[in-house]
């Protein structure tokens, strides 16, 4: 049967999960627009819950489990709940994943990405694409502001958000998890002491470090980060969009480990 009113209570809960941050985390789902999205989301196995699709647009052939709901809604609906108005006619509900570390796939050699209070969506979500085309073996979210679900990080990212693990915790809980494992944290402090980027000998066990748009790092990691570094730059400007930042200090880093 196809839903076909704007009123319905699950249309309506879409709605809410798509709009509120604290709906998503205190309900425990998030929602997927899209095809790629969510055959990343279902490749790298996020649990689907329930399946929006409009018949008319959706043509493509993904395998869903059995077991999970699919409905029919109509372009008016689907028009409603449709965060992009030129995707492909499917939108899925998930469960929020395990952000336990005790998953943490660790290694002699582990490249890590570590991102500190970013405030904008939609550079969390070109963070995240960056670290996907790089290799990178983790992404952490220290004393997130920006929730991962977010529909703007998921449209963003084009669903690299889904392609590597990622942990979302505080600071003090990332310094004791690298203490603990032996990875050494490089920072991006705006200073005089800083190292360039490409003098730098990484290790085979590194986490680079990236503050917030606005301020960079906080005062926290000033004593507790490995080496400082810099970026070397030669024109007029002397600051990076983050996202262009974590691609350049990634390349740099997968050329060496």
């Amino acid at each position: 049967m196809e839903i076909t009113s704007e009123q319905n209570p699950r249309i309506k809960n879409i709605l809410k999960l798509l709009e509120k941050s604290k709906e998503r985390k205190k309900q425990q789902k998030f929602i997927v627009e899209g095809v790629q999205e969510n055959t990343f989301a279902l490749d790298f196995g996020y649990q689907l819950l329930e399946i929006f699709v409009n018949e008319s647009i959706f043509f493509e052939e993904i395998s869903f489990p059995i077991s999970v709901e699919k409905n029919s809604v109509s372009q008016n609906v689907y028009d409603k709940i449709a965060y992009r108005k030129t995707t492909e006619g499917i939108i899925g509900i998930y469960k929020y994943p395990d952000f336990s570390l005790e998953n943490f796939p660790l290694a002699k050699q582990n490249s890590i990405l570590a991102v500190e209070s970013i405030e904008k969506p939609g550079n969390l979500g070109a963070v995240f694409r960056s670290a996907d085309a790089m290799g990178i073996d983790a992404v952490f979210l220290l004393d997130e502001r920006v929730d991962i679900f977010n529909p703007n990080v998921i449209r963003s990212s084009v669903g690299s958000v889904f392609t590597i693990p990622v942990y979302s915790i505080s600071n003090e809980k990332f310094m004791q998890f690298c203490i603990k494992n032996e990875i050494h944290i490089f920072g991006t402090f705006m200073n005089e002491k800083s190292t360039k980027l490409t003098d730098i000998q990484f290790p085979k066990k590194t986490a680079l470090l990236f503050g917030t748009e606005s301020t960079g790092l906080s005062d926290f990691w000033k004593d507790k980060i490995t080496e400082n570094f810099q970026i070397p730059m030669q024109g007029k400007v002397d600051s990076l969009n983050i996202s262009n930042a974590v691609a350049i200090s990634l390349y740099e880093l997968k050329k060496q480990i």
